[in-house]
């Protein structure tokens, strides 16, 4: 059992910047690859990004390469989401998650969701 519990998110401008964390319990973190989704109004949940156990691999979405930076710091037992050159598109719930499955950028791949935490980017 894996408990995370996401923080960070808010309101921005647009053009404005966020970090999101995400803190796992127990004491295997530096074995799971952990990822990001996020879910707008009355849409499906959409892969983010994803990085491996050790942080030396990343993947992300096209739409958000190049301004979006996942990390993480194994000894903090946190995974965080480093969100810039934000836009009013960008506005949903984050979540992050434990990687376990084969496929990378399908939630079904993915168990011991957080909570999620709220991200505005306002026009």
């Amino acid at each position: 059992q894996v408990l995370l519990v996401e923080s960070g998110g808010g309101l921005v401008q647009a053009g404005g910047s966020l970090r999101l964390s995400c803190a796992a319990s127990g004491r295997t973190f530096s074995s799971y690859a952990m990822g990001w989704f996020r879910q707008a109004p009355g849409k499906e949940r959409e892969f983010v990004a994803r990085i491996n156990r050790s942080g030396g691999s990343t993947y992300y979405a096209d739409s958000v390469k190049g301004r979006f930076t996942i990390s993480r710091d194994n000894a903090k037992n946190t995974v965080y989401l480093l969100m810039n050159s934000l836009k009013p598109e960008d506005t949903a719930v984050y979540y992050c998650a434990v990687h376990n499955g084969v496929a990378i950028f399908t939630a079904q791949s993915y168990t011991y969701w957080g909570q999620g935490t709220q991200v505005t980017v306002s026009s």
